[in-house]
């Protein structure tokens, strides 16, 4: 798999796109498309269904079918006795989804004590949750979008217990909220969330003793990026061309030090200390110390911050700025493109993009409005093979394709943790890499196969294959080889790729496959596992 090369002509313009914007298609909608897909305009017409679904963050309304997936689902939770709690083994729903931070929180508190699968019990349900939507929601674009947002304003959950105890609020109210909204009202409810607060220390920010952790990762990674950081250029604010004037080219170091002075004071109920015996609450609920706060005057790119604000202001008065500023356009633009479009975007893309990310900053579906000018621009459809799947896309665009009516299950999330992408459990605040070479490698392609054939065989119980549906009866090997591309890829078979798998198999072309019969079913099965590790299957 290389760069930017053109995709096979023989692959629909639809699979692409639903590839991309989507967990792949199912065969339904490639077979409902025929009338629809044909059109010249079915994409802007599905992206007007697609970027208009209901307010995501209350509950499944909206989405009755997954609704449902996710009251059924359970996974299992076992540990042994310990010192104050007995011995579980049961299999249990996902009760942490819908729960308010405040019933979360004890689990980040450790109060009263529990074991440790139960801290991180929140982690695994949100992980699970994200399968199940992947794979069976009606609303795909917004589950990629929700996807790539939490990368972007990654956590760790799978390290700090009090991140995993505020993944279900940070999942629901913030990320898949506003994943489609507006990008400055998003900004403050990431920095206002439990989540963020712990994982970047904002809540032990105070006056005198400023954790720079959470504003220089708002500017590095979460707004304007790494190309305008200009501290090896500049020493000082005002030699940053632009800031004398209040617009400066970039941020350097004294921007991230004044940044981190505007939000002391923003921190959660967790319970600290006030000063003499008041203590805040122990909710795990944002709140707002004003005795904490370093109310004196400050300097941000370039602007004058009067001393003494309203509660607040000075931290509102950032996130102003940077979601404002042109870098936060082009950075947050570029990684939007590289997500939907080829891991080095064209500069024309990305400017396109920008201009419309400008020009709707006020919008309350700004975020949309640029997804869809991506997704309807000459280079979406130009491009092709840019991209590789990560191990989620590739689960759940086999399973959609399959026909796997998929229910996700402990050792298909161990799994999927061992393939490198562990979901809300990357260490780092960059999130997971979305550069194929990070998942390219010898070790990271095993375990793609591994997931693919476990899945095929049901090795983890996560739902069979559908064989009766594909192949109601005896068929030749090469024929049901190709019949597999046809389904999971969509257009014609490549002859080499059926070749290939032939050879791998030892099957003659002409050896007959009966579905129904051990023998044939485990082929058939095997088949589509091999076909989706061709390269073709794995690129969107």
């Amino acid at each position: 798999m290389g760069g930017a090369v053109p995709n096979p002509s023989s692959v629909l313009p639809a699979v692409i796109a639903l590839n991309r914007l989507a967990f792949g298609p199912r065969p339904a909608d490639l077979d409902a498309g025929i009338g629809d897909t044909g059109r010249p305009d079915w994409l802007a017409r599905w992206l007007d269904r697609q970027l208009s679904p209901p307010d995501p963050s209350a509950d499944e309304r909206d989405d009755p079918e997954v609704g449902r997936r996710l009251a059924d689902a359970k996974l299992r939770i076992r540990y042994p006795a310990g010192d104050g709690w007995s011995a579980v083994d049961e299999d249990r729903p996902l009760a942490c989804l819908g729960q308010p931070i405040e019933v979360l929180w004890p689990l980040a508190a450790n109060r009263p004590a529990v074991a440790g699968p139960e801290r991180q019990r929140p982690r695994l349900e949100v992980a699970a949750a994200t399968l199940i939507r992947a794979v069976h929601s009606r609303w795909q674009l917004r589950e990629v979008l929700v996807d790539f947002w939490h990368n972007h304003f990654n956590v760790n959950a799978a390290g700090e217990p009090a991140v995993a105890a505020a993944l279900p609020v940070y999942d629901r109210a913030v990320i898949r909220r506003h994943a489609l909204g507006n990008f400055r009202a998003f900004l403050e409810a990431v920095a206002t969330s439990s989540a963020m607060q712990v994982y970047l220390n904002n809540r032990s920010s105070r006056a005198g003793a400023a954790n720079e952790n959470y504003a220089r990762e708002l500017f590095e990674l979460h707004t304007l990026g790494r190309d305008a950081y200009l501290n090896a250029l500049y020493n000082r604010w005002r030699e940053v061309p632009g800031a004398l004037r209040g617009a400066p080219d970039g941020y350097i170091d004294q921007d991230v030090y004044e940044a981190a002075r505007a939000f002391t004071g923003w921190t959660l109920e967790d319970g600290a200390g006030l000063g003499g015996d008041a203590r805040l609450p122990v909710t795990g609920r944002f709140t707002y110390v004003e005795g904490w706060h370093d109310g004196y005057q400050k300097r941000v790119l370039g602007r004058e911050f009067d001393p003494f604000q309203s509660p607040m202001a000075d931290g509102h008065r950032v996130l102003d700025l940077v979601a404002d500023h042109p870098a936060t356009a082009r950075n947050l633009c570029t990684a939007l493109c590289r997500r939907l479009v080829a891991d080095d975007p064209p500069a024309g893309l990305v400017a396109l993009a920008a201009r419309v990310w400008t020009d709707n900053r006020s919008k309350p579906d700004q975020i949309a409005r640029v997804v869809r000018a991506i997704a309807l621009s000459p280079d979406f459809s130009r491009i092709r093979d840019a991209k590789v799947k990560r191990p989620l896309e590739l689960v759940a665009s086999f399973a959609r394709g399959a026909g796997i009516d998929l229910v996700p299950t402990n050792p298909l999330l161990g799994e999927l943790d061992g393939s490198g992408q562990r979901l809300f459990g990357w260490p780092a605040p960059t999130g997971h890499p979305d550069r194929m070479e990070a998942w390219l490698g010898a070790a990271a392609m095993r375990r793609r196969w591994s997931l693919l054939l476990g899945l095929a065989e049901n090795r983890w119980e996560t739902g069979a294959i559908d064989l009766a549906a594909h192949f109601p009866a005896a068929l030749p090997a090469a024929a049901a080889v190709d019949r597999w591309q046809g389904i999971l890829q969509g257009g014609g078979p490549e002859p080499t790729t059926t070749a290939a798998i032939l050879a791998g198999m030892g099957l003659a072309a002409d050896a007959m496959l009966t579905p129904g019969t051990k023998a044939g079913d485990d082929r058939l099965r095997r088949v589509a596992a091999f076909v989706a590790m061709a390269p073709r299957f794995n690129q969107r």
